[in-house]
């Protein structure tokens, strides 16, 4: 017990002290994020590397205890070989963090980091087992697992790293909700990393919070999610519970949630999964009137009701209805901040348009298809005009190497119709006409036209040469009477 508050007290005071000796050392220094009014929205140069004084805080606070006589040095004696393993793996993924915030890695580089880091933390010990801490995973499923754990948590902290106190308030609830189950287990190992943890955060916010005058860095966002996924699968390895990571999800439910909507909202807007954006979960509240302190607020409560559902979940007392109420909890938060990505594909899933834009693309891939094998004018043309109603267009004209085509099917309001041209080669064009208010196919209408000026563009050099090799400069293939100029329905 002892122990335990004595690295408490330690941390935080290691962290309390070096945390305004980094910030003025890096302030002289000029090594500072700048404010660019767009998502960096702070009002001065402020240094973004505070993870230093969180990390060093954290090692010499275990340094310390281990020259005392306190019972718990020896426990972390004789934990040394698991502590030792994994120190490489806590410093890779520091420097990792410290070049990004220094010399700003590409994505790439920075996740090869991570998973380099997993990795080590791996084959150290770290390894999500299974559910309850069973040994119910091969290696080769074993292994994935916990790389993809523990870069996630490493990510989700980084991102939500976006408002004054933001990541380390929720990680500072993460982590002393760990802390609470580690007591609840027994667990003193558990105890004896998070505890000091809990301590540097708690510090860190004294400079970090609203208006703060140092950031974390990605070497302080870096380091705190990859200690949290470590502590993590600790917790899930002495777990009770047949879900055994369940509850550590649960924990750091608002971070890795974060992460999941980013991912989700840039996959179903094809943008790069590793781009920057303002639709983040505190953006968004953000836009909604909130300050930045109501924010973080917020956002600590939210992490602290995530904790009761995941101490829930730890002490294997109604498991079920827990788990049925935090997916209600996430399903309606996401619901109330507004993300019109999701609302919009939930919608094209129920009222079948997911289904009716994907027998489209299978209808222009046939259409490609057989625009590519034509070899003629005429032979284009037939297949143009048996696809063309089905894109809800009632009027077409092709001009193409010369000849001219035209259908039109029965009478349309001129009033109410709008006119697509596509231009081709050699004053060659394609005209269509459609009423406003047709909805066959009209997601689809934009990659109709890309198709046919695409496949039928390609064919133009192909039809001038024919024409001006056949005898007297006559057309190879003539063009029968009945598709030169045709008015169905007038």
């Amino acid at each position: 017990m002892y122990s335990l508050l004595f690295l408490a007290v330690l941390s935080f005071v290691l962290s309390l002290l070096l945390t305004p000796l980094v910030r003025n050392v890096f302030q002289r220094l000029g090594l500072v994020d700048q404010p660019d009014y767009q998502r960096k929205l702070h009002s001065r140069p402020i240094p973004r590397v505070g993870g230093i004084a969180v990390a060093l805080a954290y090692t010499l606070a275990f340094g310390l205890l281990l020259v005392t006589n306190l019972q718990a040095g020896h426990i972390v004696s004789n934990a040394f070989p698991l502590i030792w393993k994994l120190f490489p793996a806590t410093v890779l993924i520091f420097l990792t963090g410290l070049f990004d915030d220094l010399f700003r890695l590409k994505p790439w580089q920075k996740l090869a980091g991570q998973v380099v880091a997993a990795t080590v933390a791996y084959f150290a010990g770290v390894q999500v087992l299974g559910a309850g801490g069973g040994h119910f995973l091969a290696w080769w499923l074993s292994f994935p697992a916990t790389v993809v754990w523990l870069v996630a948590c490493c990510n989700a902290v980084n991102l939500l790293d976006g408002v004054d106190g933001l990541a380390a308030g929720v990680g500072l609830v993460a982590t002393a909700t760990t802390v609470l189950a580690a007591a609840m287990q027994h667990n003193i190992e558990l105890l004896m990393a998070t505890v000091p943890l809990a301590g540097c955060l708690l510090a860190f916010l004294r400079y970090n919070f609203n208006p703060a005058t140092i950031f974390l860095g990605d070497c302080g966002s870096l380091f705190i999610g990859f200690l949290l996924g470590c502590d993590g699968i600790l917790w899930s390895q002495k777990s009770a519970t047949l879900l055994g990571m369940t509850a550590p999800l649960m924990a750091l439910s608002i971070p890795l949630l974060d992460t999941s909507l980013a991912i989700a909202r840039r996959f179903l807007r094809r943008e790069p999964i590793f781009g920057a954006d303002r639709n983040h979960i505190h953006h968004r509240l953000l836009a909604r009137g909130f300050t930045p302190r109501r924010v973080a607020l917020l956002l600590y409560g939210t992490g602290a009701l995530a904790a009761i559902f995941s101490l829930s979940m730890a002490s294997n007392r109604f498991t079920v209805p827990v788990l049925l109420a935090f997916c209600i909890a996430a399903w309606l938060g996401i619901r109330h901040l507004g993300y019109v990505e999701f609302d919009t594909a939930g919608r094209m899933l129920l009222a079948g348009s997911f289904r009716s834009l994907l027998n489209s693309h299978i209808t222009l891939k046939g259409l490609e298809c057989k625009l590519s094998s034509a070899n003629t004018p005429a032979e284009c043309w037939a297949i143009v005009r048996n696809a063309y109603r089905d894109f809800g267009f009632h009027q077409v004209c092709l001009q193409l190497a010369g000849c001219l085509f035209e259908e039109r099917a029965g009478q349309h309001d001129p009033s109410r119709s709008w006119k697509l041209e596509i231009p081709l080669s050699g004053n060659g064009y394609i005209h269509l006409i459609r009423e406003s208010d047709s909805a066959a196919k009209h997601d689809a209408v934009a990659v109709f036209a890309d198709v046919l000026r695409k496949t039928l563009e390609e064919k133009v050099p192909a039809f001038a040469a024919n024409a001006l090799a056949a005898p007297d400069n006559q057309p190879l293939d003539p063009i029968p009477a009945q598709f030169q100029t045709v008015a169905a329905g007038n």
